[in-house]
């Protein structure tokens, strides 16, 4: 096995930091092969935010879900899908006039553009992640950045056509011992099909997921009413407040970067 396949496989979320900074040189390097990742048509059709100001980490530690250590991160990125540079380069070379002489559509983006522009942000973030890894720098991913679109809007000047898919937190190990364990995944039979999409019966169900989670709720008591894990993880996830914060806010962005939302 080489080293990059065991960086990929022991690799898991860090939220405890060491008292060390990253250097510009980690950070560079980092970002370098963020930007190396794969890109729809080489469009790059994303950016890289650093949160250097610590009074934004610290808002951003309220606003995504209450997570302290947010703020206690020494290198913060948010992702965005960004069509924005794309359109102002069409403004800049007379694309909208280009096409009503020649009488061509000139459509505004719509879904499929920010679904693209996410998977682009999506696939560079993961290139930090892994290069983080190998330099012994350990990461966590803040899907929360998805809530509170409004006031995440305002804090970063985010125009219409830029949205931020993913924020991730970075910081040193504090001692390789004190490294988490991995968190056991699915069962490969779970995720990996050949030729067509596979559902599964309840009684498969009922094997994938206790088998998956038999361990982790040994120790864990379930929420509220829940008597299975079903129900736990809908209240857990699905059904959660923070769930319901994000359902609202990604379709306030989606309808202001369609263009729906009078802004």
């Amino acid at each position: 096995m080489n080293s990059t396949i065991e960086t990929i496989l022991k690799r898991r979320s860090l939220r405890v930091f060491a008292d060390e900074s990253i250097t510009e040189k980690e950070k560079a390097l980092i970002i370098r092969c963020a930007m190396r990742a794969p890109t729809a048509g080489n469009m790059m059709l994303y950016s890289i935010l650093e949160v250097a100001d610590q009074k934004k980490k610290e808002r951003l530690a309220v606003t995504c879900d209450d997570q302290p250590f947010i703020a206690k991160a020494p290198l913060v990125l948010i992702f965005l899908a960004d069509m924005q540079r794309w359109y102002d380069y069409y403004d800049h070379s007379r694309v909208e006039e280009f096409c009503g002489e020649n009488g061509l559509e000139y459509p505004r983006p719509a879904e499929a553009d920010l679904l693209l522009a996410s998977c682009d942000a999506l696939i560079a973030a993961q290139n930090a992640v892994i290069a983080a890894e190998s330099l012994g720098i350990g990461s966590c991913y803040i899907g929360d950045i998805m809530e509170n679109y409004e006031i995440h809007r305002d804090m970063f000047d985010l125009p219409s056509l830029v949205f931020p898919v993913t924020m991730l937190c970075f910081g040193h190990y504090r001692q390789v011992p004190d490294a988490p364990s991995v968190i056991p995944r699915f069962a490969e039979k779970a995720i990996h099909f050949t030729d067509r999409y596979q559902r599964f019966s309840n009684e498969e169900l009922g094997e994938i997921f206790e088998n998956r989670y038999a361990i982790q709720f040994a120790a864990e008591k379930y929420l509220q009413n829940a008597t299975n894990i079903g129900q736990h993880f809908y209240l857990k996830k699905t059904g959660s407040d923070f769930f319901k914060e994000m359902r609202r806010s990604v379709g306030v962005a989606v309808a202001n970067w369609c263009g729906r939302s009078g802004e």
